[in-house]
């Protein structure tokens, strides 16, 4: 006899991303080539639509769906993206490079930041932001706020000089 359901299946954790993309097959070719994903399952839709599908990056799922009338739109329809993706990744650097050779766009060149990761961010070639990071350094929080400072104080220079 089987035991109880679990209220979170097995290989899932608590939130999930679920992407509205314009052409998710395309979508799950760049994430295949970009992020190593692995495809775990498909639902077709509508001629020509994936209705529902799931793919695994790491430890993680994502899933994704066509746009179709009356439901969520794809950053293509509303003009951007309204949220995005943040992955950490053993090698930031082999891994934002892989993803731009497949097609992803910098956002912001990968650096050292502040707060101890190794960060950069792309846009995927359907919308998408994603964050990609290495975890460098635990940085205790009276430090983050003095490299914080100082952070910001460089950024309102560069904005002064860009004027």
């Amino acid at each position: 006899m089987a035991g109880p359901v679990k209220a979170i299946p097995d290989g899932y954790h608590t939130a999930t991303p679920y992407l509205v993309v314009h052409d998710a097959a395309k979508a799950i070719d760049f994430y295949k080539r970009a992020f190593d994903a692995t495809e775990l399952f498909r639902m077709e839709g509508p001629p020509g639509k994936i209705g529902h599908a799931e793919l695994q990056i790491g430890d993680s799922k994502i899933m994704l769906a066509d746009e179709m009338g009356g439901g969520a739109r794809s950053p293509k329809s509303v003009g951007g993206a309204t949220g995005g993706i943040f992955l950490y990744v053993k090698d930031v650097d082999s891994a934002f490079n892989k993803a731009v050779s497949a097609g992803a766009k910098v956002e912001m060149a990968l650096a050292d930041q502040f707060w101890g990761d190794r960060y950069g961010k792309l846009s995927d070639p359907f919308g998408h932001s994603w964050s990609l990071a290495t975890h460098k350094e635990d940085v205790a929080p009276e430090e983050m706020k003095k490299r914080m400072q100082v952070a910001m104080a460089k950024m309102s220079e560069k904005a002064k000089t860009a004027i």
